[in-house]
């Protein structure tokens, strides 16, 4: 039997709002996700009270969902409330306490007429089982003064029904755990076998993905992927995560007289409709910044891409070798993130 998974005594705090008409359900984008493996929550936001906007979003973070890094929402501004964790969770090997367990953006301005997304990672505990549902109870205010309140679970009749994902064992964990805890991600048999099978989102397809090996401490690594837009309208990588590091840099390099200089693309990388783009040694490519684990030939890194117009996917990326020929070496970097390098 599924276990129902939720806060009481948060909900209780939440229901203090009045509650509203039923509309649209909050929902989760990603209905599930793999125990003990990191995980995007990204919360559809469909509709406003009647005809008022939102103005702010209050999120409550699960027991058992721990490490969580929100992402900023451009025009909000975005606050954390932390406190100590009712059980004591690993994370890279090292044991968590505390951390976030609430999150709000609040002062932004979404129409009732418009549509968006409110996105947060975190990592699921190994403790939960296949089947269990977990929920992230949430409040959404707007700008007439009220409130509606997405807290209710299976057995908690109260509100509106809370956004919810299920979660899953991924075949393999247990033959191959050791992969999946150095690597951040529980790799399934068919991820064993190799990742450039395609990844779809939308219109995108996304394939050939692949890092380099890093030594042991190097403070930044490469990634590298193959997009194409099927669609007919354009798109824009504007982001990049993985658990690995403390942050993922979309990155160019161009050649100028022998220089090598290195950039970062912080408007995002381009995909136009119709068109190929490959990140790959010597051009753009995805930099992992602030490594908090080597990454070692063999294994995989699991990076969550964030598209302007298609929204979020998580892709595996196998690890190769530290460089291939006439390639540039990310581990000798250093902890640079632009300027001009000798090469060759």
């Amino acid at each position: 039997m599924n276990r129902l998974i939720s806060s009481a005594a948060v909900a209780a705090t939440f229901l203090s709002c009045l509650p509203s008409p039923a509309f649209a359900h909050m929902t989760l984008e990603h209905k599930e996700a793999n125990i003990g493996s990191s995980y995007m929550a990204v919360l559809n936001v469909p509709h406003g009270c009647g005809d008022a906007a939102t103005t702010a979003l209050r999120v409550q973070i699960p027991e058992g969902f721990h490490s969580v890094k929100p992402m900023p929402h451009a025009g909000w501004e975005l606050k954390t409330v932390t406190g100590t964790y009712a059980h004591t969770y690993k994370n890279h090997g090292s044991e968590v306490t505390e951390g976030v367990v609430e999150v709000s953006w609040s002062g932004g301005h979404l129409p009732d007429a418009h549509f968006d997304q409110f996105t947060l990672r975190g990592t699921f505990a190994d403790t939960f089982s296949d089947g269990d549902i977990v929920y992230f109870p949430a409040v959404q205010e707007c700008e007439n003064g009220e409130s509606l309140i997405w807290v209710a679970t299976a057995d908690d009749s109260e509100g509106d029904p809370a956004p919810q994902v299920t979660l899953r064992t991924a075949a393999g964990t247990d033959e191959h755990a050791g992969h999946g805890a150095h690597a951040g991600h529980d790799m399934t048999d068919e991820e064993m076998v190799g990742h450039s099978y395609p990844v779809t989102l939308g219109d995108l397809e996304i394939r050939g993905g692949f890092a380099r090996a890093t030594l042991p401490a190097a403070p930044v690594g490469g990634g590298y992927i193959t997009i194409v837009n099927n669609g007919s309208g354009d798109d824009t990588l504007i982001a990049a995560a993985s658990d690995v590091a403390g942050e993922v840099q979309l990155h160019n390099m161009t050649v100028e007289n022998d220089i090598m200089k290195m950039f970062e693309m912080e408007d995002g990388i381009p995909l136009l409709a119709g068109e190929t783009v490959t990140l790959a040694p010597g051009g753009m490519h995805l930099m992992f910044m602030q490594l908090n684990q080597p990454l070692v030939e063999g294994e995989t890194v699991t990076v969550t891409l964030t598209f302007e117009q298609a929204g979020t996917v998580d892709v595996v990326l196998d690890i190769g070798g530290i460089g291939a020929s006439g390639a540039m070496d990310h581990s000798s970097h250093g902890d640079m993130t632009s300027g001009e390098h000798n090469h060759g």
